[in-house]
C-alpha cells in the first residue's frame, strides 16, 4: 500500500527565515543524525581513513531532483571527512539499463560539482557473487526454486500470517548445484528456475521469508554482453557490492529500512571478520508537491510526447533543470536547507524555485526584454536621433560592471504596462501620467492610435531631456512612481521565448489511486511566444543566464543558433502559485460576531499551548494541527500578540509560532510585513529548546 504524508509547504517568507537559520557557519551547525552516526563510529574505533561512502544509482533513467539529496548526502560526508565517495551502477538488470543512462548520470554528478573516487559496477563483481551463491548452495543457505512467482508468492504469506515452505525447499545440495550451474550455461528459459536464499518462511519482516538472489534473462548486458543469463537481484548485490568496495556507511532512503535486515544476513553469509563490515542507514527521501519521481512515470511523459525529451526544461531530472537555467549551487543549497530527516514529508517547490531566485538574483546579469510589445512614440524626442546608456549589469555585484543600452524615438513596452484610463493606484503609463524609462528618461502619456477594431496600435508620449538617469540634474531625481522596462525598435533583436511553469497542476499528481496521474498535467505548462531583447543579447551563448527585468529570470536554450535566439524562463521573479491556492471563505449572508470569533480562537490557542511543550509526540501533532485550524481567524494584531511571550513559556511560544505561519498562509501574508515577525521566529530558531526550534523550522 502506497503510503501519504501531510505536504510540507514552504512559502517565500518561510523560506527566507528558514535560510537565514540554516545557512550559518560549519561552527554553529548540529550535526545531522547521519553525521552523528559518522562521529560515534569514529569514536568507537573506526578511523578516518575507513570511512567510505558511494552513491549507487541504477542505470535505467536520468537522475532527477529526488536524487539530489542522495548525492549532497554522500558526497556531503566525503567532502566533510576527506573521505572517498564511490560512483557505483547497480546494474543488475539488463532489460532497463543503458550506457546512454550511464553517460548522462556521471555528467549530472560531475555539473553539480561532486568528485568520485572510484567509478563502480556492480556488474565488475558478478562473478564474485556468483561464487559466494555456490557457496551458500553448499552450505545449504540457498536452492533453486522451480515454481511460478505467482504460486511462490501466495506460499509467502502476509504480514499477519506466516508463509509455507514450497515442493523444492529441501532439493539436495547436488542437485541445486546442477541446475544452478545449468540456470548459468542458458539451458533454461526465462522464468523457469531462480536461486533463492533459505532463511525463513515464518519470518516477520517478509522479506526474510527465502528472498530471490537470481533470475534467467536471456537479455544483453550493456557492458558484459551475452557473458551472462542468469543477473543478481538487488538485495543480494547491494550489501556485497559495498562490502568488495569496503564501502563504511550505506546509505539508503527509507524504503530500504525493511531490507537492513536482509542485508545484514547477508552480510553474515560472506563476512571473514578481517575486513571492514559495512553498515546500511536511512534517511528520508526528498519529496517534491506538483512534482513526479517515479522514473517509470517520467519515461511515459518521454515515451508518450508529452516532454520533448529527459532534458525537457519541464522535467524534474538533473538535466532537464539544468536546461532550464538551474544552478548547481541553487540545488545544493536546496538539498542544504531541506536537510536530512528520519521521516517522510513533501517539501513545497516553491522552496527550490527560491533557492534559484536567490543565487541567479546575485549572479544574473539584468537585461531587457519586451515580450508583449506595443509600440511608444517619443514625438518630442528627434527623429534619427540614438543615444547609448549606460546600465547596471547587477545592482547585487559591484563588480559586475555596466553595459550599453540603445535608445531612440520609438519603442517597444510591454503591453500590459498600459492602460489608457486607470486609477491612482495604477502606477504604470496611461495618460496624463509620468513614468521613467528604465536607464532613461522620464516620460508623459499623452495620446493613442487605434486600429480599425479599437485595439491599441501606438502609444505617443513627451519626455523630459533633462530627466535622463543618472546625469545628476534636478529633473533626474524627481520622483515618479512608476519605472517601465523597454527595448528600442530599431535595434531590437527578435528571439523565441520559451515561458515553462510547472508541469502539474495538482500537488500529488501521483497521489491519487483512483486517477491517471497524467488527469492533472497543466496546459499552461509551456507557451512558445516571439520577444525583443535588447543588442546586448545578440551574442549570448547557450547556457548564459539573464534577469529579464520586471519579468523573471532566463536562459540561453541548446535550441538557440546564430541566426535565432531561444531563451528558456527558468523562474518568474515571484512565486505566482502561492496567489492561487484558496482563502478562506468570507461569511455569506449574516454576519457573524467576528469580534466574538477572534476572542474565542485566541483563548483556544492560549489553553491549547500552555501545555503544548509536554504533550507526547502524538497528541502534539494532533494539537498543533488545532492551532492551525483556530489561527486563521486571528487578527493580526492578536498573531503579534504573541511575539512578547515570555522565553519561559516555551509552549506558548510554539503556539504564537504555528499561528503566525497558519495566519501568514491564511491570509497569503508575507512574515515580513508583519511588524516583528522575524525576530519572534528568529529567537525561537535560537532557543535551547529543541521543540520550539522544531517548530520554528517547520
Amino acid at each position: 500500500m502506497k503510503r501519504s504524508y501531510q505536504p510540507y509547504t514552504t512559502q517565500a517568507f518561510l523560506v527566507n527565515l528558514l535560510l537565514d537559520s540554516i545557512i550559518m557557519s560549519d561552527t554553529h551547525k548540529s550535526l545531522n543524525f547521519l553525521e552523528q552516526i559518522v562521529e560515534d563510529d569514529l569514536a568507537n574505533g573506526y578511523t578516518r581513513e575507513q570511512l567510505r561512502f558511494r552513491f549507487p544509482p541504477e542505470p535505467n533513467g536520468y537522475l532527477h531532483i529526488g536524487h539530489c539529496k542522495a548525492i549532497g548526502i554522500s558526497f556531503g560526508l566525503g567532502e566533510k571527512y576527506d573521505a572517498p565517495v564511490n560512483l557505483r551502477f547497480d546494474d543488475t538488470n539488463p532489460a532497463k539499463e543503458e550506457q546512454e543512462y550511464v553517460d548522462a548520470i556521471k555528467e549530472d554528478v560531475a555539473w553539480l560539482g561532486y568528485k568520485w573516487d572510484q567509478v563502480c559496477f556492480s556488474s565488475d563483481y558478478f562473478q564474485q557473487l556468483y561464487d559466494w551463491a555456490v557457496e551458500m548452495i553448499k552450505d545449504g543457505k540457498a536452492y533453486v526454486d522451480s515454481q511460478s512467482s505467482e504460486v511462490m508468492a501466495e506460499q509467502k504469506g502476509t504480514p499477519t500470517q506466516p508463509g509455507v515452505a514450497g515442493p523444492y525447499r529441501d532439493r539436495s545440495v547436488e542437485e541445486n548445484l546442477d541446475l544452478f550451474e545449468r540456470m548459468k550455461a542458458g539451458e533454461f528459459k526465462e522464468g523457469a528456475h531462480v536461486l533463492r536464499a533459505k532463511i525463513d518462511m515464518a519470518d516477520p519482516n517478509m522479506l526474510m521469508r527465502d528472498p530471490l538472489m537470481y533470475r534467467i534473462l536471456h537479455k544483453d548486458h550493456h557492458r558484459t554482453g551475452n557473458t551472462w543469463c542468469i543477473y543478481p537481484m538487488y538485495d543480494w548485490t547491494h550489501g556485497e557490492s559495498d562490502y568488495i568496495e569496503q564501502i563504511s556507511h550505506s546509505l539508503c532512503s527509507l524504503e530500504f529500512k525493511p531490507h537492513r535486515k536482509l542485508y545484514d544476513w547477508f552480510l553474515d553469509q560472506v563476512y571473514t571478520g578481517k575486513d571492514l563490515r559495512t553498515k546500511q542507514r536511512e534517511f528520508a527521501r526528498l519529496n517534491l508537491n506538483y512534482t513526479i519521481m517515479s522514473k517509470r512515470k517520467l519515461l511515459r511523459l518521454v515515451e508518450e510526447g508529452v516532454v520533448s525529451g529527459w532534458d525537457d526544461p519541464r522535467m524534474p531530472t538533473i538535466s532537464g533543470l539544468r536546461r532550464r537555467g538551474y544552478t548547481p549551487m541553487a540545488l545544493r543549497k536546496f538539498v542544504e536547507t531541506v536537510g536530512v530527516a528520519k521521516r517522510e514529508n513533501v517539501i513545497d517547490v516553491s522552496l527550490l524555485e527560491f533557492n534559484i531566485r536567490q543565487d541567479l538574483n546575485k549572479t544574473a546579469t539584468r537585461v531587457m526584454a519586451v515580450l508583449d510589445p506595443v509600440k511608444l512614440v517619443i514625438t518630442n524626442y528627434p527623429e534619427g536621433k540614438e543615444e547609448q546608456l549606460l546600465a547596471d549589469n547587477n545592482p547585487e555585484d559591484s563588480n559586475s560592471g555596466t553595459h550599453e543600452v540603445p535608445f531612440s524615438r520609438e519603442l517597444y513596452i510591454e503591453r500590459e504596462d498600459f492602460k489608457e484610463e486607470a486609477s491612482n493606484k495604477y502606477f504604470r503609463l496611461t495618460l496624463g501620467k509620468e513614468v521613467r524609462l528604465k536607464n532613461a528618461y522620464i516620460i508623459k502619456g499623452e495620446s493613442v492610435v487605434k486600429d480599425a477594431s479599437g485595439a491599441i496600435k501606438e502609444i505617443h508620449c513627451t519626455y523630459d531631456p533633462e530627466s535622463r538617469s543618472g546625469s545628476g540634474t534636478e529633473a533626474s531625481k524627481r520622483n515618479v512612481k512608476g519605472t517601465l522596462h523597454w527595448v528600442s525598435i530599431q535595434h531590437a533583436v527578435k528571439a523565441e521565448v520559451r515561458l515553462y511553469d510547472r508541469l502539474f497542476n495538482n500537488e500529488s499528481p501521483d497521489g491519487h489511486p483512483e486517477k491517471d496521474f497524467m488527469e492533472f498535467l497543466n496546459p499552461e505548462s509551456l507557451k512558445v511566444i516571439t520577444g525583443y531583447v535588447e543588442p546586448f543579447l545578440a551574442n549570448a551563448k547557450v547556457g548564459d543566464r539573464f534577469q529579464f527585468q520586471r519579468l523573471g529570470y532566463f536562459n540561453v536554450d541548446l535550441d538557440s543558433t546564430a541566426d535565432k535566439l531561444v531563451f528558456n524562463r527558468t523562474v518568474g521573479l515571484r512565486d505566482s502559485w502561492a496567489k492561487q491556492k484558496p482563502k478562506p471563505q468570507q461569511n455569506q449572508g449574516q454576519p457573524k460576531p467576528q469580534q466574538q470569533q477572534q476572542a474565542s480562537a485566541l483563548s483556544t490557542i492560549n489553553k491549547l499551548g500552555k501545555k503544548l511543550a509536554n504533550l507526547p509526540e502524538e497528541k502534539r501533532i494532533a494539537t498543533i494541527a488545532d492551532i492551525e485550524k483556530h489561527a486563521a481567524n486571528l487578527s493580526e494584531e492578536e498573531v503579534k500578540g504573541f511575539f512578547n511571550t515570555a522565553a519561559k513559556k516555551v509552549g506558548t511560544r510554539m503556539a504564537g509560532i504555528v499561528s503566525l505561519y497558519a495566519f501568514a498562509k491564511a491570509h497569503s501574508k508575507e512574515i515580513s510585513s508583519i511588524d516583528g515577525a522575524e525576530e519572534f521566529v528568529q529567537k525561537a530558531l535560537e532557543d535551547k529548546n529543541e521543540l520550539l526550534q522544531e517548530v520554528a523550522s517547520r
